[in-house]
């Protein structure tokens, strides 16, 4: 067995922490360190226990989970940490901000304690996963969602690369901005688990997009879904 996986929980709701901590501890890798029930205290903390995933809600009192996101995981943070945020809609307007601030994952509450341990599971490894449900939706949001409200702006094309996308890699990519999971994906292409993973580091890199969140935005606001 690996390392332990040591998580921070933050929910305005006990009885949702309590849920979470029943579900994560139960894992034979996984250790819930620390609870808060509000962004300040989360950061709080995180800052002290250092963990290696924090997950958050979005919407407390006082520092929402946002606000503690970008504290811990956004551009400006001296040590980032991996953030897993928690929301109760399928479509939360403010999840665009969350990922702009740096969190890696997206679930909704009332996910499958499977699909919960899967998205920890991720970021604590350094990917990605956001909740099939929300996964389409929010990203067709994000590719229409213009500056201008009242002039919505075409996909524009991806700026051209230095080192091209091969076809399957662009494949890959399509797949990503569905929702469709790495096994799901390997399953249609009819390749290896290990090999998508392969075509993912390429995508990255050659995109410079930091996980599969930033590459499926990609592909919905440059047309290439």
């Amino acid at each position: 067995m690996g390392a332990m996986i040591r998580i921070l929980l933050a929910d305005d709701q006990a009885t949702v922490r309590a849920a979470y901590r029943m579900i994560l501890d139960s894992q034979p890798d996984m250790e819930v360190v620390g609870e808060a029930a509000d962004g300040t205290a989360a950061v709080a903390q995180a800052r002290l226990l250092r963990p290696d995933v924090c997950l958050l809600d979005i919407r407390m009192p006082g520092m929402d989970g946002l606000e503690a996101a970008r504290l811990l995981a956004g551009p400006e943070a001296e040590q980032p940490l991996k953030v897993v945020m928690a929301t109760t809609f399928d479509l939360d307007a403010y999840v665009y901000s969350a990922l702009r601030n740096g969190a890696c994952g997206f679930v909704l509450k009332d996910c499958s304690p499977a699909l919960l341990i899967e998205a920890v599971r991720a970021a604590a490894a350094g990917d990605c996963l956001i909740s099939p449900s929300i996964t389409v939706r929010l990203l067709q949001h994000m590719a229409h969602t213009s500056p201008a409200p009242q002039q919505k702006q075409p996909a524009t094309p991806l700026s051209p690369l230095s080192e091209p996308l091969t076809p399957r890699e662009q494949d890959v990519v399509a797949m990503v901005a569905k929702g469709l999971t790495n096994e799901e994906v390997a399953a249609a292409l009819y390749v290896t688990l290990s090999t998508v993973k392969t075509h993912l580091g390429n995508v990255q890199r050659k995109l410079g997009a930091r996980n599969r969140v930033e590459i499926a935005a990609l592909a919905w606001q440059h047309g290439m879904t």
